[in-house]
């Protein structure tokens, strides 16, 4: 950067600035008409010519934003601002427009200077009136300019543009100004969470805050990222989920709960997965996963109006780029996991054995060897995976999963489900990638503590996603926890949907990239 020659003539001029006595870097305190919403208000309504505006019989405006567009044309010249994704023209004069901090009696008139010292990617404010020009465009004529930052390099190219994908991911600040569909995409990321949260509230949920550094990690199958706390002299954990903490506030006494926040799991990086991601948890006291089930097709469902007024969000992309109709209108498709895999792949798994499954599961990338050691309920759960999830486009709840898939579920209500070790779980299934995950929770403390020492024998014999044993869970589990229905949503992925993006990367302002190596000459 600090060998360019762009960087260098920048430098130049603004120290020339200085020299001038004009301070390019002001505090400032004021409130600019964002350009949206003067584009909104003026929308279809007669303002005045520039011969008004000129005069002051017109509006007067303050506006303020990055310079990207300038043409000088004789004694008048104008220039773009973009104000967040929205622009708005200024017509700057030769008598007219005076350069805040610059002596009157200096040889150069405000527009002398600007075109001299402004360069594209600076911040301006402007004070002066509306008009429209001929061909009606809504225009500033500039009565006073004003530095608010000098930008020391250029912006991306107007016409070639930044579009290198990962310099625009590693830079995503030229991105968004180089791109305003990605800003908007932002906006809307910021309008779906403010939505969640409005719509927990009005069924009376309490948002909390929950730990991230835990000692203990839990509420998934997931490796986890590991620091170290040195007022203590421990190593910690960053959460892998909201889980386990959210359960001890129903313990607690707490009737509803939920958290939107970051969890962090040490795993691949695809167009679905991105190791740091934002997930919502909620728990409800006396529900189970028929409850869940009906508060998340509601909840999918009101987003979807909010945004669009309507359940038909068009086409859409599946994890494979397949384009797909899809809609979210209800009810929803609800199938066992079984029952998906007859219907998808033409296998009825309780009429197979642990071979057969096994055999089927040698068509796979999966390691054989590690298939090999899979308990019947993995192997079903491996086959859903393997043939079943890329079917499932249309919102799918995907009910009564294998108990091996969870440690913390409750089993089936249904004393023949329970004892072919079902337990009462739904994954939320659209566009073939998981959106949702649900229990009818387990709340049977001496049940949970032997199905966690299992879980902790299988990770003491290697495996490194099973969960931990937690003896604080299952203490506050002895004190009583009443029935309760938990939901998790990954935010991201439902971003991904609503907005139509195709990686998770495009739905994360910062995603997880490798560092940028610069070699040195």
């Amino acid at each position: 950067m600090q060998h360019s020659e762009e960087y260098r003539n920048r430098l130049r001029k603004l120290d020339e600035i200085r020299q001038l006595g004009i301070e390019p870097y002001p505090a400032a305190s004021l409130s600019p008409i964002l350009a949206l919403d003067l584009a909104k208000k003026y929308h279809g309504h007669p303002i005045g010519h520039s011969e008004e505006a000129e005069n002051g019989s017109t509006e007067m405006v303050e506006v303020a934003g990055r310079t990207v567009l300038f043409r000088a044309m004789g004694k008048n010249a104008f220039l773009t601002l973009l104000d967040e994704n929205q622009t708005i023209q200024v017509m700057l004069n030769r008598d007219h427009t005076h350069l805040a901090g610059l002596d009157p009696k200096h040889e150069l008139s405000g527009l002398k200077f600007i075109e001299k010292y402004v360069d594209l990617g600076d911040f301006l404010s402007v004070k002066g009136n509306l008009f429209r020009t001929r061909v009606g465009e809504l225009t500033v004529y500039a009565k006073e300019v004003t530095f608010r930052a000098k930008s020391l390099l250029p912006l991306p190219d107007k016409y070639s543009g930044l579009n290198d994908i990962e310099m625009r991911y590693r830079k995503r600040w030229l991105d968004l100004i180089s791109h305003p569909d990605v800003l908007a995409t932002f906006q809307k990321r910021s309008k779906i969470l403010s939505l969640v949260r409005r719509f927990y509230e009005d069924h009376g949920y309490i948002e909390v805050e929950t730990p991230v550094l835990q000692s203990i990690y839990g509420g998934a199958n997931a490796s986890p990222f590991t620091t170290h706390v040195r007022a203590l002299h421990m190593d910690v954990f960053l959460r892998i989920s909201l889980e386990i903490q959210l359960k001890k506030l129903i313990v607690g006494g707490l009737r509803k709960v939920f958290e939107m926040s970051k969890v962090f799991r040490n795993e691949g990086i695809d167009r679905t997965h991105n190791p740091e991601f934002t997930m919502i948890e909620s728990y409800a006291a006396y529900q189970d996963y028929h409850d869940v089930m009906h508060f998340t097709e509601s909840l999918f469902i009101y987003l979807a109006n909010a945004l669009y007024g309507t359940t038909d969000l068009g086409t859409r992309q599946d994890k494979k780029g397949n384009t797909h109709h899809l809609n979210l209108k209800g009810p929803w498709k609800r199938y066992t996991m079984k029952e998906s895999i007859r219907v998808y792949k033409g296998f009825d798994v309780d009429q197979m054995s642990d071979d057969q499954m096994r055999h089927v599961l040698s068509t796979t990338p999966l390691d054989p060897n590690e298939v090999k050691k899979l308990p019947r309920g993995l192997l079903i759960a491996k086959i859903f995976e393997e043939f079943v999830e890329e079917h499932l486009i249309e919102p799918h709840f995907i009910i009564d999963h294998p108990v091996e898939t969870t440690p913390l579920c409750k089993y089936h209500r249904n004393i023949k489900e329970k004892e072919a070790g079902i337990v009462e779980r739904f994954e939320l299934f659209m566009l073939g990638m998981e959106m949702a995950n649900a229990y009818s929770e387990l709340n049977d403390p001496v049940l949970q503590e032997n199905l966690l020492r299992q879980q902790q024998e299988a990770k003491d014999s290697g495996d490194e996603e099973a969960h931990p044993m937690d003896e604080e869970f299952i203490e506050a589990l002895n004190t009583g926890m009443p029935p309760t229905g938990g939901l998790g949503i990954g935010i991201d992925r439902l971003v991904m949907v609503l907005t139509g993006e195709v990686s998770i990367r495009d739905v994360v302002y910062f995603p997880m990239m490798k560092p940028h190596v610069v070699e040195k000459i």
